[in-house]
């Protein structure tokens, strides 16, 4: 139950249906928006928010699902229903293209129903025959219009009209030319059609001199249109050979309303699934927009919610480039009915209405804008007591409003009801609007019904602190700039800040003095102990925050530490392994030179020639393994600016590249393979030979390819959307040669369909390159000629 009967306007609902309704594509699905309704049966609601969450999925996957010819052809289905009675060609071809639609959705979810089971469900019992879309299709084009080769005898008739019209022309055409040599056809005039039938323009004045029947004259009476003799019998039979295509074409249009007329009671399931699709579609993206998701919920009666957020809220502070401050709210069997208190405009409504909002909409079959940890229960009923309801008509002031609505809770409520009021006791004097207030808590408390209340005064915020089931909560105020913060905060009251925030206003000192007499020592220490315990609350989160802050800092300090410690630790395993692997084989070397040079001088007997000739060599030796064997090459910067096709390093680096255009203050510079875009003060220019020689060694140990490796991450689908013609060429000629490399047949293109150009330019390359067997359009259901498919030579 909802009370009362105006709470959708209240909350703000009927705002969230108007936002659903505008992302529906037809009437269809905004009648289906008009009967959202609050429900309490756990599984339906359960169903309706999978239906939704699976749809925000498929969008968000992007996945091909039908989106055109939502179409409202109810009234044509009502028409067909008489017999006798025929469609026309335009509600026809409407019939056909929303029954193609729905066919395609439901092809969709039939071949996804372990992805999408709840909207798989929805299948159920359809059976649209596609028959009878084929019927309408092949006799109705898209102008639309009946086809000639609908039937053999408006074939016939077309091409007795087509004849007839050519020759009446002809006829027509001769006699024109002559009334003109003659004078009589004013100037600029041509051929014309006056009631269906061809006739010429002659001049008033030489109306008799021209044969024939006068058929109508021009505004001014200055023309007449004759129909000459010559040609009455040629028109009278193009009249009644259209006359017989009119009556074909009727009788074309009764064989096919009646082929449609036994598909009705299926047809009407047709467009009701097709309403519902569109429908959940709508839902599904304003969640979207929103924010929202599909949060775990029970069939008990709780909230447990994680960064709520108002959703209209949310989108008009989007517009605003604000943010809005979400709300963490719990209420269950322990803290049933929770007290906010705090200052005017500091968001204690807005957190209300928030509450009752999310709850409506969740409960209505709506993804809510929550974070993924909330959890939801169902409540049977929603009660609201928001703003003025003060009543001219029934004799009603504020507080008697009020009242009543008390009393409609007091003889509804109970343990599975949701009761939202806000300023509660208020409209009248406070000492007697308090204690009402506070008796009518206590009812609440006592029925155990779950409900949120805002107030100002102390006395409800003492019976919370000290009743079970019973919860303060604050909405918090910066004390330094005197200014709400929109954060709520469970487990203490707030105070209402009227002194200090008239203070910031400015009402002069002694007023505000007087005030403070006036209200009592009693009132104005517990205020007092509550703005200080905010103050000092304020300190130590502020002082926490700062220390989080250095102990962030210190951790990702440490962290660095510690990767680099493990990067000198692994550079240092690397050198060291290195040279023992050089000196091992310099060693080795050194061996069999010393063996060498000892057999040597042996078998010379030592000789003093040869004994220089040894020690030369092991000179020679004893320099290699001083000096290194590969010595890095020493860049020289060259002066002047940087310009086109100048060879150029990044500063620091010691890779090499060309430029290839300037862009301002930025370069667009080839490395190898790889086109970057580089600012000119990161640049500096070296000579091109160095460029050669450094690059030539930098990828001089190169490893070959890993083909096993590459042809496991090989797709045989290149995807060049939103590319320019001067990136595509290169990277299909990649494409191609890694396919032909893998010996593969067949590949696809995915370039969208757009304007054709890319499609265009894509396949002329192909075929320049001439190694496509067939390039086509793929099938029409997975991408047609969004996607070019190359069968390979």
């Amino acid at each position: 139950m909802l009370f009362p009967k105006d709470i959708e306007g209240k909350l703000g609902f009927d705002k969230v249906r108007e936002l659903v309704k505008g992302r529906c594509r037809s009437q269809l699905g905004s009648e289906m928006v008009d009967r959202l309704r609050f429900i309490s049966e756990f599984d339906l609601i359960r169903k309706l928010l999978n239906q939704t969450d699976e749809f925000r999925r498929l969008l968000q996957a992007e996945e091909a699902f039908p989106s055109e010819y939502y179409l409202d052809v109810r009234p044509s289905l009502e028409k067909a229903r008489v017999e006798g009675s025929f469609l026309d060609e335009r509600q026809l071809r409407n019939i056909s293209l929303s029954l193609a639609t729905i066919n395609n959705s439901v092809k969709f979810l039939r071949s996804r129903q372990e992805s999408y089971p709840f909207l798989f469900a929805l299948t159920d019992d359809l059976d649209v025959s596609i028959d009878l879309v084929a019927s309408v299709d092949r006799k109705i084009d898209d102008e639309p219009r009946v086809k000639d080769n609908a039937s053999q005898e408006l074939q016939r008739i077309r091409r007795g009209l087509s004849q007839k019209h050519q020759q009446v022309r002809k006829t027509l055409e001769s006699e024109f030319r002559s009334a003109a040599r003659e004078g009589f056809i004013p100037d600029g005039a041509s051929i014309t059609v006056r009631d269906g039938r061809m006739v010429i323009p002659v001049a008033s004045e030489y109306k008799r001199r021209v044969k024939g029947f006068v058929h109508d004259e021009s505004s001014t009476g200055q023309t007449v249109f004759i129909e000459p003799a010559s040609v009455l019998e040629g028109n009278n039979e193009l009249r009644e050979l259209e006359y017989a295509e009119k009556r074909e074409i009727i009788k074309i249009l009764t064989e096919l309303t009646d082929s449609l007329r036994a598909h009705l009671p299926s047809l009407k399931k047709a467009y009701r699934f097709l309403g519902l699709i569109d429908f959940i579609q709508a839902k599904a993206r304003i969640a979207m927009e929103l924010g929202a998701i599909m949060p775990s919920i029970k069939n008990e009666p709780f909230l447990s919610w994680e960064g709520a957020r108002h959703p209209l809220l949310y989108l008009s502070h989007r517009k605003q480039n604000k943010e809005v401050v979400p709300l963490n709210i719990r209420l269950n069997e322990q803290q049933r009915i929770l007290i906010i208190s705090g200052p005017n405009a500091g968001g204690k409504s807005v957190c209300l209405k928030t509450v009752g909002l999310l709850q409506l909409m969740l409960q209505s079959g709506l993804l809510v804008p929550v974070e993924e940890r909330s959890e939801f229960g169902i409540f049977e009923d929603v009660f609201i007591d928001i703003g003025d309801e003060q009543s001219i008509e029934n004799d009603l002031s504020t507080y008697s409003s009020h009242l009543s609505n008390m009393k409609f809770f007091m003889k509804h409520c109970g343990q599975e009801s949701l009761c939202l009021i806000d300023e509660f006791g208020t409209g009248t004097d406070p000492q007697f609007g308090g204690a009402i207030a506070e008796a009518v808590l206590k009812e609440m408390k006592n029925r155990r019904t779950f409900g949120v209340i805002t107030t100002h005064y102390s006395n409800i915020k003492n019976y919370a602190e000290n009743e079970e089931g019973l919860i303060n909560g604050a909405m918090k105020f910066d004390m330094t700039h005197l200014q709400p913060l929109y954060m709520l905060e469970v487990g203490k009251p707030g105070s209402s800040f009227s002194l200090e925030i008239a203070r910031k206003i400015g009402i002069p000192g002694e007023v505000i003095q007087y005030a403070r007499e006036a209200i009592g020592n009693k009132a104005i220490d517990v205020d007092n102990l509550l703005l200080k315990l905010e103050r000092q609350k304020q300190k130590i989160v502020e002082r926490d925050r700062k220390l989080k802050e250095k102990e962030q800092e210190v951790n990702q300090l440490q962290s660095k530490y510690r990767s680099l410690t493990e990067e000198l630790e692994v550079s240092k395993k690397s050198i060291i392994n290195k040279a023992k692997q050089e000196a091992a084989s310099l060693l080795k070397e050194t061996n069999r030179e010393i063996e060498k040079t000892i057999r040597h001088i042996k078998e010379n007997k030592a000789e003093k020639k040869e004994t220089r000739k040894v020690r030369q060599k092991l000179s020679d030796l004893r320099d290699k393994v001083d000096k290194p064997s590969v010595k890095e090459p020493e860049i020289r910067v060259v002066a002047g600016e940087i310009g086109v096709g100048d060879a150029v390093r990044i500063l620091g680096q010691e890779v090499a590249g060309e430029v290839l255009s300037l862009k301002g203050k930025a370069a667009e510079v080839q490395f190898g393979d790889l086109k970057s875009t580089v600012k000119l003060s990161r640049l500096e220019k070296v000579s091109k030979g160095q460029s050669k020689k450094i690059n030539k060694q930098r990828y001089s140990g190169t490893k070959g390819i890993d083909l096993n490796q590459k042809l496991s991450t090989f797709s045989s689908t290149l995807d060049v959307r939103g590319k320019r013609a001067e990136e595509v060429f290169s990277l299909v000629d990649r494409f191609i040669d890694d396919a032909l490399l893998f010996n593969i047949d067949e590949v696809r293109i995915l370039h969208g369909k757009g304007d054709g150009v890319l499609r265009q330019v894509i396949r002329d390359h192909l075929r320049k390159l001439n190694v496509a067997e067939i390039i086509a359009d793929e099938h029409v259901e997975r991408g047609g000629a969004g996607i070019s498919v190359v069968q390979l030579k």
